[in-house]
């Protein structure tokens, strides 16, 4: 027998399922060649910038190049000075200047990269913080994503999976909840950090593929002279 709720209750409960229950617009979708929507090569998240971030164990060199952002396919290749050639795309500072908002909810299929020292991501950022990590990767934790949301002291989770590994097709689904960021891998829901980003969260979109300078992570080895991972879609839609 199912019992009705009633007055205060009903009010909770129709506000935890009314995210659900609104129709989504699509309202960004990724387009990574258009110039008015990604720019390519910096980010306010990097000093001055870019094109370099040493302090958070990057070899990152940020380039234009479109041959290492703009059809999709993230690519690094090693600099004579063992910096790292690296494609980046962000909303930040673009024409069309896109910004997450709370509530949107992000999706995106991703080829993980094969090469140990590779650190993709999609990631949020503004004003010298209110990131979110949709996912974070490295090879030499095979099965493993980082999820994380570092605004208003938000959580992260480790997300171990079979099918996480070097050259795996995931697909990703990240609800920037105002209460609580919600993540999907692969269909499944992986974590909720029961923080959320606030109701007035703003921010800009970045995907980008850096190199471990080796403190957390191991740098690439010697040998190693090219690495990739691909983007084949990415979508936010919003009520």
């Amino acid at each position: 027998m199912r019992t009705a709720c009633r007055g205060q209750t009903c009010g909770v409960i129709s506000q935890l399922l009314a995210p659900f229950r609104r129709p989504r617009t699509l309202v960004f979708s990724a387009d990574f060649g258009s110039t008015s929507r990604w720019v390519a090569g910096r980010t306010s998240a990097f000093p001055d910038g870019g094109p370099v971030n040493p302090g958070d164990n990057k070899l990152d060199h940020l380039v234009e190049d479109p041959e290492y952002s703009r059809s999709g396919t993230f690519r690094a290749s090693l600099r004579p000075d063992g910096n790292w050639d690296s494609g980046l795309l962000t909303t930040e500072g673009s024409e069309e200047g896109f910004l997450l908002r709370a509530e949107d909810v992000l999706e995106a299929r991703v080829r993980l990269p094969e090469a140990v020292g590779a650190w993709p991501a999609i990631w949020t950022w503004r004003d010298g913080g209110q990131e979110v990590d949709v996912f974070e990767y490295h090879p030499d934790n095979p099965d493993l994503l980082e999820l994380s949301n570092h605004v208003r002291g938000g959580g992260s989770h480790y997300f171990h999976d079979p099918a996480i590994r070097p050259g795996a097709w995931v697909d990703l689904k990240v609800r920037f909840g105002t209460n609580s960021v919600v993540w999907w891998v692969n269909g499944t829901r992986a974590y909720a950090d029961h923080s959320g980003v606030g109701r007035r969260w703003r921010a800009y979109l970045i995907v980008n593929l850096s190199v471990c300078a080796g403190r957390y992570h191991p740098a690439p080895d010697p040998s190693v002279s090219e690495m990739s991972y691909v983007v084949s879609d990415l979508r936010v839609y919003r009520s």
